[in-house]
């Protein structure tokens, strides 16, 4: 993990750093943000910035957002004063960390804001199976393409196989192609020049250039538009890369991993991907097997990511009761490892007691392992029609408009929550930032909000 430091805060932030660099993290230190924006477009990058809160913060993140530089930030100051906290996070930081830093916190808030997790759980045989081949082919250079459906861990296998690999000490950078709109992926991979396009208001290395040395994982790598592909395919061929707006070839030395959810092989045929570059990337394939086809650590994975989510939350480790496991081993899990993660968290939110209880476990279909469109037929061999539970739900939203229906979801919720926006949002499966703008629109609309504890608004 790469911290940023930003700022002095009388020393107590270069301590945050010390405490960093004894949990393995690699730190940076600058004076102030415009050295710090000057150090992220010339590659220096970062996973998370930790900034004196006496710094410019909103406009460091506005600049960030201009130039696509996705990075956490967390706010940091001497005390406790509130209103400085709840203005850092109003100008767009993650968290606010009291100074002088508590070494068990900075730990903590550093591992929620990057969610970092690279935990290889294989007690399957089908993922075992998956992981001796990983080994086998992590300490070589060649280029992996591992495929799966979505929520599979193809990250956390990619992460894995760098972790094992000869550049273990480098950075491992990634990349999502899904992500990024089709005219800024070019200056995402290779970088641009001052001026090149609207917008580009210095030079910026790309992606190839901060894997230097390291590994460069191109997530979702057939949604990339086909003409952008043949830029890719000549990086990978002649190991040099072009900035946008440049006539100078740069040489870079990466370790390539590429993942894909859909058939590679269906979209070269259909003309969606160069068949060329699929070779290239097809050195070694490692296909994740979907979570009901390695029953066997749904149970390590539900216990994991529950015992993740109590010490995140601040609250005591609750173990699965048997019926609870017994329903989770029932469902057919078709949003995978990522399904199970979010459910755990909602879990350990809701169970009342010290245990997770099946109650606490939403999860729809659950004994019957369906998805809510076939919970709508009558059996094919003659059986009785499942039975639906509030059939009315769906009919009761009919002539309302959807922001109606989200404002009164957003609301019950955080009333459910005690007003706990953090709570909620993990409920609702949006991140805390997108609560915050609803809520704030709702407070301009003059609807009354639930109180959080301490009656923050």
């Amino acid at each position: 993990m790469r911290l940023m430091i930003i700022g002095h805060l009388e020393g107590h932030i270069t301590a945050a750093g010390k405490i960093a660099l004894q949990r393995g993290a690699k730190v940076i230190h600058c004076e102030d943000t415009d050295q710090a924006l000057g150090a992220l477009r010339n590659g220096k990058g970062a996973d998370v910035a930790m900034i004196d809160i006496k710094q410019k913060i909103g406009a460091f993140i506005e600049a960030l957002q201009s130039e696509r530089i996705h990075i956490p930030v967390i706010a940091c100051g001497i005390g406790t004063d509130a209103r400085s906290a709840v203005r850092a996070i109003q100008q767009g930081a993650k968290e606010y960390v009291p100074l002088p830093p508590d070494a068990d916190l900075i730990a903590a808030v550093l591992a929620a804001v990057t969610e970092e997790n690279n935990t290889m759980i294989a007690n399957d045989p089908a993922m075992q199976a998956v992981v001796k081949m990983a080994d086998k082919v992590a300490p070589s250079e060649a280029t992996v393409l591992i495929t799966g459906e979505s929520g599979t861990g193809k990250e956390v296998m990619s992460r894995y196989i760098h972790n094992k690999s000869k550049r273990k000490n480098g950075s491992f950078i990634a990349l999502n192609c899904a992500a990024i709109p089709e005219n800024l992926l070019e200056s995402e991979l290779f970088g641009h020049e001052k001026g090149a396009f609207t917008g580009a208001a210095g030079r910026r290395v790309g992606k190839f250039e901060e894997a230097h040395g390291g590994t460069l994982l191109l997530d979702e790598v057939t949604e990339m538009h086909p003409q952008l592909q043949a830029k890719l395919l000549r990086a990978i061929q002649e190991r040099e890369i072009t900035r946008v707006g440049s006539n100078d070839a740069v040489k870079v030395d990466v370790r390539l991993i590429a993942t894909s959810n859909r058939n590679m092989e269906q979209a070269v045929k259909s003309g969606q991907f160069r068949e060329d570059l699929y070779f290239r990337l097809n050195v070694i394939n490692i296909r994740l097997p979907a979570l009901r086809e390695r029953p066997g650590d749904i149970i390590p994975l539900a216990r994991f990511f529950a015992d993740k989510f109590a010490e995140a939350n601040g609250v005591a480790k609750k173990n699965l009761q048997s019926v609870t496991e017994q329903k989770l081993k029932n469902y057919s899990w078709r949003g995978n490892i990522r399904e199970l993660e979010n459910i755990m968290h909602r879990a350990v939110l809701m169970a009342p007691g010290d245990e997770i209880d099946p109650e606490s476990v939403f999860i729809d279909g659950a004994e019957s392992g369906l998805t809510s469109a076939a919970a709508t037929k009558s059996d094919t061999k003659g059986e009785k029609p499942i039975v639906i539970k509030n059939p009315g739900a769906v009919e009761s939203l009919i002539g309302r408009s959807i922001a109606d229906v989200e404002r009164d979801m957003i609301l019950n919720t955080l009333d459910h929550c005690l007003g706990n926006r953090t709570h909620a949002a993990t409920i609702l499966g949006i991140s805390i930032r997108t609560l915050r703008n609803k809520l704030n629109q709702y407070k301009d609309e003059g609807i009354n909000l639930p109180l959080a504890a301490g009656g923050e608004q």
